[in-house]
């Protein structure tokens, strides 16, 4: 896909405290309410609307009605973390025999605090916020717009959209209700509601400035992003990450994610994941543990008028079928053809691949859309099962982390998580989440959040693999790995 770096930086409207921000990364710009608006969802989904409000007001500029409903609902996330920094420490032994400098393997544990944004989604405490927020936190909390605090636990998190889930043990919350973020026009009023700075219950108000915008976060390429956001110039800074952006009706239409900034603060435009995708993802991330993303298998690119005039196509817009991977797929499996030009899912246009991807990014394996396509000017439509990424239409289940102890290292481990995975870009590991300071490891100064890929040069799968390795171990080991921050580290213990 062509990308234009025109625009320089995208800060994640992230967590941002006296200690720490929680991350900056680059724009490129190429770059009903229902009773059960969740089908096949656990029970604490069933009812994620309140009872049908009264009409809200009729005067476009005024935002009252929508601010009231929604602040209630959108809650103060802090988070507490441990964070291994690189110091370089001297060893008076060393200097006394001669050796002289620093460690280099030396490193510190620094807590850090962070916070952001969330919006409670239903009575019983499910909360969706963005992953950056609560991303390797040791401690989150939740403040409530009434000042009540809660402890949160992380549900389950989703790199690919930035989406996670945190519960609190409450009952009888208010909640947003969902509204339809396909209805949504551009040049539509919305308001953006979250704690900026550490203020909460702040609301500021914008208009859509663009919908279905793609390759806004510089990511992991190999994160798989599945991006359609809405663009607002509502204000938005480092603190707003995970609140609300509604309609004037008050329905949550979006997650306030991302900024585009120079500075790391507010600049003009703001990007927010619709709700359209929230609320599947939600729903996935509490029932499976994970995203059930269903895939049709194509390789696309937008239709322009050079590939109009090059591929003799009879629609100027549209998604463009270029290639199937080896094997097959369930598109080619249901009769689509390379050069068809895919023009709805659903009966929903799809002029952009982010409206496309978003439209089956909804869907999980196993389930059937209609994919629209022009061929050679006929209109034709298709039924496609939509399959997962290993080519079959099986549910795949979140990965349960198992915990075991290392007495060598002095250390717990556990596997990692689906989100460390793609943090790190690797497919397997042991990740540290205790150490006892007087063993092996915490001598060394390390503390948990390190993640073991190699042991001896032999390659880490998971915590279980790791601990076995290490068991009757005498003498040193090597350890390859790499610390919370990203660095890649070897060391003799």
């Amino acid at each position: 896909m062509e990308i234009k770096s025109s625009l320089k930086t995208l800060a994640i409207v992230g967590a941002l405290s006296s200690a720490t921000t929680l991350g900056a990364y680059k724009l490129f710009l190429e770059k009903s309410p229902s009773e059960s608006v969740i089908t096949n969802s656990p029970s604490a989904f069933t009812r994620l609307v309140s009872d049908v409000s009264p009409t809200a007001p009729s005067n476009p500029g005024d935002f009252t009605y929508a601010a009231e409903k929604s602040t209630p609902a959108v809650v103060h996330i802090t988070t507490k973390m441990t964070r291994n920094v690189s110091r370089q420490m001297m060893d008076p032994f060393e200097d006394f025999f001669g050796g002289g400098g620093a460690n280099p393997h030396r490193q510190q544990p620094e807590s850090q605090e962070a916070s952001g944004s969330g919006v409670i989604i239903s009575s019983d405490g499910y909360i969706v916020t963005n992953n950056h927020v609560v991303q390797d936190a040791d401690e989150v909390t939740v403040v409530l717009n009434d000042k009540r605090s809660y402890k949160a636990k992380v549900i389950s998190t989703d790199p690919s959209t930035d989406i996670a889930v945190i519960q609190v043990k409450a009952t009888n919350l208010p909640f947003l209700s969902f509204g339809d973020s396909d209805a949504l026009r551009v040049g539509e009023w919305v308001l953006a509601v979250g704690n900026p700075f550490n203020l909460e219950s702040t609301v500021t108000a914008g208009i859509v400035s663009a919908k279905g915008r793609q390759n806004i976060i510089d990511r992991e390429k190999d994160v798989n992003p599945l991006e359609s956001f809405i663009q607002t110039d509502a204000a938005v800074n480092p603190g707003n990450s995970g609140g609300a952006l509604v309609n004037l009706k008050g329905e949550l239409i979006g997650i306030n994610t991302a900024i585009y900034s120079r500075t790391g603060q507010f600049a003009g435009y703001s990007f927010a994941v619709p709700v359209g995708i929230v609320k599947k993802v939600a729903a996935d991330l509490i029932k499976y543990g994970n995203v059930q993303r269903g895939y049709l298998g194509v390789n696309i690119s937008e239709v322009n008028s050079k590939m109009v005039e090059e591929k003799g196509l009879k629609v100027n817009d549209g998604v463009y079928v270029g290639a199937f991977p080896a094997g097959g797929s369930a598109a080619q499996s249901a009769g689509l053809k390379i050069n068809d030009v895919i023009v709805k899912i659903d009966g929903v246009p799809t002029g952009s691949q982010s409206k496309l991807m978003e439209m089956v990014g909804r869907k999980r394996p196993g389930e059937t859309v209609v994919v629209t396509v022009n061929r050679d000017g006929d209109v034709k439509d298709f039924n496609v099962i939509l399959k997962n990424k290993d080519g079959n239409t099986n549910i795949v289940k979140g990965e349960i982390s198992s915990s075991v102890t290392s007495e060598y290292l002095g250390a717990k481990l556990s596997n990692l998580s689906e989100s460390d995975k793609a943090k790190y870009k690797l497919t397997g590991g042991a990740k540290v989440t205790e150490v006892d300071p007087n063993g092996r490891f915490g001598y060394q100064g390390f503390e948990k959040g390190f993640v073991i890929t190699k042991i001896d040069d032999n390659p880490v799968s998971n915590a279980k693999e790791a601990a076995e390795m290490l068991t009757n171990r005498k003498g040193r080991v090597k350890l390859d790995g790499i610390d919370a921050d990203g660095a890649r580290v070897r060391m003799v213990l």
